[in-house]
């Protein structure tokens, strides 16, 4: 990672803050997808409760020219505020930024039932009733955005996490959401 570009985002009062990062997180994911690219991350710089409205997108300078060549924030430039493409900062710290996903869904729950309905499996009403419970207890706090996946189309919440500030690079590659466990992105 050798160069970023800052999106800024510029809500108004007919659209809000999370709306608008919804709507760049998924333009960028469907530009990923179109660039199978691995090499190129995100962070959210002024991260606190909620994400910020600072969106980083890292990469070589190259990778980020392709990506801005798609013109893919075009349309909706009165809410963003882009900035040129600039080279990383010499002392920075990296740390990873992931998706985290909560194990006890009511997806799963549905497959359970499905599949003690088909004789696959002992799950009762008391089963169920402790599921659910457990599964609320145990709901993620992290900031989240939704997105819609471009292979299936589905709304989906993308919960979002922060790994330990660390003193060197992790290279590894990134998902089509620009995010990594393992690789990490400058931190400045």
């Amino acid at each position: 990672m050798t160069h970023y570009i800052d999106i800024r985002l510029q809500p108004k009062k007919e659209i809000r803050e999370n709306i608008l990062l919804n709507q760049l997180y998924s333009a960028f994911h469907k530009q990923l997808y179109e660039l199978k690219s691995n090499n190129i991350a995100v962070s959210f710089p002024e991260y606190r409760l909620k994400l910020g409205r600072l969106f980083r997108i890292h990469g070589s300078k190259e990778n980020l020219e392709k990506l801005q060549s798609k013109e893919w924030l075009k349309k909706d430039i009165t809410y963003y505020k882009l900035s040129d493409i600039n080279a990383i900062p010499n002392k920075v710290k990296y740390r990873t930024v992931y998706r985290v996903q909560q194990n006890m869904t009511e997806a799963k729950l549905r497959r359970l039932i499905k599949r003690a309905k088909e004789g696959k499996g002992n799950f009762n009403e008391e089963d169920i009733k402790k599921y659910r419970i457990k599964m609320y207890q145990g709901g993620l706090d992290n900031p989240y955005v939704e997105l819609v996946s471009m292979s299936n189309r589905q709304l989906h919440r993308r919960f979002i996490a922060f790994g330990e500030l660390q003193e060197s690079e992790i290279k590894d590659g990134f998902d089509l959401f620009g995010l990594s466990k393992i690789s990490t992105i400058p931190w400045f």
